[in-house]
């Protein structure tokens, strides 16, 4: 109880802190501030997915899915387009396929190897159900193939582009696949997403803090992920340039910046997935860590698409041939 106690506290304060530091910028403005402020921003990604959760659990399926997977693209999107809007010329164009490229690999290799390694170290073997997880990486590769490897082919366009046109279809598609694959999960097919042993007992998989949440719980949850996804977004683009210069400064490829964006955002889906695979839930942390994938590129890459056709922003999505080798091995190895 006080654990839970302690947390809400946290995911309170946290978001009305990192409000209040970023209209004190102009007054602090430093770099010491500028760590202070990438810190508020971390922890308001950690509060926005924790309250997400919280109206999630009251909500029930399959809308606390959906809102999960909202909360996470707005962060992700935000994060983005303010990074991509702050800077000039061609500086930006390859980073939402860097975010995503970046988000699929520690998701694939990351996020899912570490889980296997912890849960067969723990358990010595851990069961799922092979329909949901090949759903789940048909549809990922599926849409990885539009939107990855597909624009290095096309004749309309060079260097890995699509046209505005192309670019809207393939978002069409993206999107459309995703909520083929959510209406599969959360209407059709259930079962294919249960774990089972979970199955033989009757019993849903579900986190073991699925408790009552009170009206009041939810209402103030609602207001909090409203405060964290917007100051999320400003702070973002508060400090796009920071990070660009520390990047660049350092000697780093411009790619880092993807990497850093996917890292933040699959912080705390990453960090359940573990805890479900030391639980001996490993069906959890393969739903949790492909509807992460599929909402990581799903979501964002129709979102970012349209608005980089509204502003005019160039966008590249091919990736080359390594990465290609590199995605196909992490795909169907």
């Amino acid at each position: 109880m006080n654990t839970k106690k302690y947390l809400w506290m946290w995911t309170f304060l946290v978001p009305i802190l990192a409000w209040l530091s970023y209209f004190g910028n102009p007054v602090f403005a430093s770099g010491y501030y500028s760590v202070i402020l990438t810190l508020f921003l971390m922890g308001s990604v950690l509060a926005a997915v924790y309250h997400s959760e919280v109206i999630a659990l009251r909500l029930g399926e399959p809308f606390g899915t959906l809102l999960l997977a909202f909360a996470i693209t707005v962060i992700e999107v935000g994060l983005i387009i303010s990074i991509m809007m702050g800077a000039k010329g061609l500086e930006t164009i390859t980073l939402a396929r860097d975010t995503v490229f970046a988000a699929v690999m520690i998701i694939l290799n990351g996020i899912i190897g570490s889980c296997i390694v912890i849960g067969s170290l723990r358990y010595r073997e851990q069961s799922f159900t092979l329909q949901g997880v090949s759903t789940a990486l048909i549809t990922l590769t599926s849409v990885i193939i539009f939107v990855l490897i597909l624009p290095n082919y096309t004749v309309s366009h060079l260097g890995g582009e699509y046209t505005s046109f192309q670019l809207l279809f393939i978002a069409l598609i993206s999107l459309g696949l995703y909520l083929g694959f959510t209406m599969i999960q959360t209407f059709r097919h259930q079962s294919f997403f249960i774990s089972p042993q979970n199955k033989l007992s009757g019993k849903q998989t579900v986190d073991s803090s699925h408790e009552k949440i009170s009206q009041k719980e939810l209402y103030i949850s609602c207001i909090l992920l409203i405060l964290c996804l917007g100051v999320v977004v400003l702070l973002a683009k508060l400090l796009s340039k920071d990070v660009e210069h520390i990047v660049v400064s350092v000697g780093a490829p411009r790619s880092l910046v993807g990497i850093i964006i996917a890292g933040i955002v699959l912080l705390p889906e990453g960090l359940a997935a573990v805890r479900a695979a030391k639980s001996d839930q490993i069906q959890t942390s393969l739903n949790l860590a492909f509807g992460s994938a599929l909402a990581s590129i799903g979501l964002s890459i129709p979102a970012i698409a349209i608005i980089s056709v509204m502003t005019g922003i160039r966008m590249s999505l091919g990736i080359d041939i390594k990465s290609t080798i590199l995605l196909g091995l992490s795909l169907f190895i």
